[in-house]
């Protein structure tokens, strides 16, 4: 009688963490925002930027020389 008990319980919490692990869609509302720096490369990476102005944009986020805003 017991075992039956605890195994009803089990499958009950089986479901109900099955329901809220798959409804959950909270990290998929946020998305993921990229730093500077990060953005920086990657633009590099793609060619979007050539080696000087990639130095110099560098140079400027880590002096922190961008006007604030």
């Amino acid at each position: 009688m017991v075992g039956m008990m605890v195994f009803w319980i089990a499958i009950i919490g089986i479901g109900i963490w099955l329901v809220v692990r798959l409804t959950d869609r909270r990290v998929d509302q946020h998305p993921k925002i990229e730093s500077p720096r990060a953005l920086l490369d990657r633009r590099f990476a793609s060619g979007d930027l050539n080696v000087d102005q990639y130095a110099e944009a560098r140079r400027l986020l880590e002096s922190q020389a961008l006007p604030r805003q």
